[in-house]
């Protein structure tokens, strides 16, 4: 049963990103990933501050080794992303940004599916990071999955443009998108099989499932979101981001009601 979860859960971010993309206007695209930007924010930082750490850290695993392996995670996600193995991109559609990648004529068609090698690269981590958390205990694997699938959406809308951008027309750009985001599955699998026998290593696993989120979310979600806005734009990511806090909680109070 917890691995036909772990294949739902790595399904359920690709899928639904799919869809949005499929369904929208690269425009509206563009306006929508702004505010899911903030969004996704709060609900990484939520699940990885109020939920994954406190449950590592409860384990009663050492306060020392659990903080250097949430260190060299931090660490190990900044290299991948350096190594542009890692990319989270999100492009603001309208004020001249483009998060990451530059294209021009020349160089479109490989950044294109460059993007889409870190993007898989990016999925596989999610799905194994999806299973580790399941493993330890059904209701925070739903908790990171949540977290995860809020991340995914603007994610791989912000890819979808970036692909039609580079010149791939909009449904193999669907395609190749909904493709990467199988490695997600695969990760998750993959990592059943193998976390599944060490279970010592649980609350490790868990720091460095944070040390993803926390990387995510404070080295590229939020500054993306320091710009010079109206109140009115700030009032509104503000209230968005909250908004990614209060689903994480009421997700966490739900299921232990449960």
């Amino acid at each position: 049963m917890t691995l036909l979860y772990i294949v739902i859960a790595t399904l359920a971010g690709g899928l639904l990103s799919v869809v949005v993309a499929a369904a929208l206007t690269v425009a509206v695209l563009g306006r929508v990933v702004k505010s899911l930007v903030s969004l996704s924010a709060g609900v990484l930082l939520g699940t990885a501050l109020l939920q994954v750490l406190p449950e590592a850290f409860e384990s009663g695993a050492g306060a020392q080794p659990l903080f250097a392996t949430l260190l060299g995670g931090l660490l190990f996600f900044w290299l991948l992303e350096k190594a542009e193995l890692y990319r989270h991109v999100h492009h603001h559609e309208g004020d001249g940004h483009h998060h990451h990648h530059q294209f021009d004529a020349e160089q479109a068609g490989r950044g294109g599916y460059s993007v889409l090698v870190g993007d898989a690269i990016h999925n596989f981590c999610d799905g194994v990071i999806i299973a580790a958390a399941f493993l330890a205990d059904t209701g925070l694997g739903v908790v990171t999955a949540l977290a995860i699938v809020a991340h995914e959406i603007p994610q791989e809308a912000g890819d979808f443009i970036v692909l039609v951008n580079a010149g791939f027309t909009r449904r193999k750009a669907l395609l190749y998108n909904a493709l990467s985001g199988l490695a997600a599955v695969a990760g998750g699998v993959i990592g059943y099989f193998l976390v599944e026998p060490w279970e010592a290593l649980f609350p490790y696993l868990l720091v460095v499932a944070s040390s993803s989120f926390i990387y995510v979310a404070v080295a590229d979600l939020l500054p993306q979101l320091q710009q010079r806005l109206s109140w009115r734009e700030t009032a509104t990511q503000v209230l968005w981001l909250g908004a990614g806090l209060a689903i994480v909680l009421l997700a966490t109070s739900l299921l232990h009601m449960h």
